[in-house]
């Protein structure tokens, strides 16, 4: 596919076949709907594969060049997983998950509710100043050994740990992509999303642990974790546990950096992806691991899933199917502040469980600014819908936030695959009961002001 006389050669332009944009829109739409059936067929096709599949397709239907492909690609989310993959690699190597893990069996005390309270609000917070990436790449590895040693289905725990990230995340400027993206354009800081958003993630977050413990009570996830000898020998355990302490206190203060990067790099224009990746390659360069031992232990699936997902959702909005939808809530909003929150929040959590909410929050971000010029700082309520539905609409499906394909990859890798459906037994009505008591909430609070 090159560029002649001006205008893109590609396999259909070549053999006479020169579509209209109208077509290619329809092209665009029916290839992510393929991509999705087949990511949803993942007894049959690997979700990697699938996503790959549909990138490649788009590429030579023409929708985008190779190169417009590319840079659809968000490298910003690459860098960040590639980078805090091979950091938490380190910090398995030096024993550290171990260490976390036989300390947080005698915190629990090997009782399951315990187990899901207490590490879904430790990966609530984390995912409240760290991006929630980050969180679930330290926090899974750790939910897995502790589970696996009461005995426990460790399934339920690692998607309780997702919706927790994704729900805490909620709750800052630097939680979730989404955030950081609004309060860009519109010129937020973090205490507005600590006075606007963060009460309304802070009682989603507590609702959809509740909703997971009901959930898994009802399922029989928390019936106990099996004898008690085994119990017992877990909780009495004393076998020295095998660390590298110098590797340790280098992962750990590697660790330490680059979380403080994370949190004031943003406003000096280091971007998250940029830190890890720059932080993980100095803990290469000091810590006495090759390149090879690391490389081998990253999730390459995970990093060419998300880059496939990236290229099909970057045709769609490459036709300009985000700027229609985004253009269509506009009217439906109408100047009307109220409407306004239900439409943009409940529109928002839908499709950011389907597709990728960056660009879209990107696309819908660009229309309320327009909106901000006319309506002016009346229409703030807006830039808080929009956060809060395009970050808890990630607990819709299994693609529907960067979190929960990790975890997903991690369960894997651990011998635990997580499957689309069962993931929506649980994510899927914890997402719609905490979007629609947060936007409630929201809305109410809203009118109460006299909006």
């Amino acid at each position: 596919m090159h560029e002649a006389g001006g205008e893109t050669l590609n396999l259909l332009s070549s053999l006479g076949l020169n579509l209209s944009p109208q077509t290619l829109t329809v092209l665009a739409v029916a290839l992510f709907v393929a991509t999705y059936a087949m990511i949803l067929l993942e007894k049959y096709v690997h979700r990697t594969v699938a996503a790959l599949l549909g990138a490649c397709a788009v590429m030579v239907l023409g929708i985008l060049t190779p190169t417009q492909a590319w840079a659809s690609i968000d490298f910003n989310t690459i860098f960040l997983l590639f980078g805090m993959m091979n950091i938490v690699n380190v910090l398995s190597r030096s024993g550290f998950f171990d260490v976390v893990a036989r300390r947080a069996m005698i915190i629990t005390r090997g009782e399951p509710a315990r187990v899901l309270w207490i590490f879904s609000i430790l990966t609530a917070v984390f995912s409240a100043f760290l991006d929630n990436v980050t969180t679930v790449l330290f926090m899974a590895p750790v939910v897995v050994t502790v589970v696996a040693r009461l005995g426990l289905r460790p399934m339920p725990y690692l998607i309780a740990v997702i919706l927790a990230s994704n729900t805490g995340g909620t709750a800052t400027l630097v939680g979730d992509p989404p955030n950081i993206i609004i309060g860009s354009v519109a010129g937020k800081g973090f205490g507005d999303f600590l006075v606007n958003v963060a009460p309304y993630a802070t009682v989603a977050t507590f609702l959809g642990i509740g909703l997971m413990h009901l959930l898994m009570k009802a399922r029989g996830d928390l019936a106990g974790a099996g004898d008690s000898e085994r119990l017992r020998a877990a909780l009495t355990d004393t076998t020295p546990i095998k660390t590298n302490p110098k590797l340790m206190k280098q992962a750990l203060g590697v660790f330490a950096v680059t979380l403080l990067l994370f949190i004031v790099g943003h406003p000096i224009g280091l971007e998250a992806g940029l830190v890890a990746l720059t932080t993980s390659t100095f803990l290469m360069l000091i810590a006495d691991l090759t390149p090879v031992e690391l490389f081998e232990q990253v999730e390459w699936t995970t990093l060419l899933f998300f880059m496939g997902l990236f290229i099909v959702v970057g045709g769609l909005e490459h036709v300009g199917v985000f700027q229609t939808v985004a253009a269509g809530l506009t009217g439906v909003i109408d100047g009307n502040i109220g409407t306004g929150i239900l439409a943009v929040g409940f529109a928002s959590a839908i499709i950011s469980g389907f597709v990728d909410n960056i660009p879209f929050t990107i696309s819908m971000a660009s229309v309320l600014r327009e909106l901000q010029v006319t309506l002016g700082p009346a229409m703030d309520p807006l830039w808080w819908a929009l956060s809060l539905g395009a970050c808890l609409g990630g607990n819709l499906t299994l693609i529907g936030a960067s979190a929960n394909i990790v975890v997903s990859d991690i369960a894997a890798r651990e011998g635990h695959p997580m499957g689309f459906v069962e993931f929506m037994r649980y994510g899927t009505p914890v997402a719609l009961i905490t979007v629609t008591v947060a936007l409630g909430l929201f809305y109410g609070a809203f009118v109460l002001r006299g909006g």
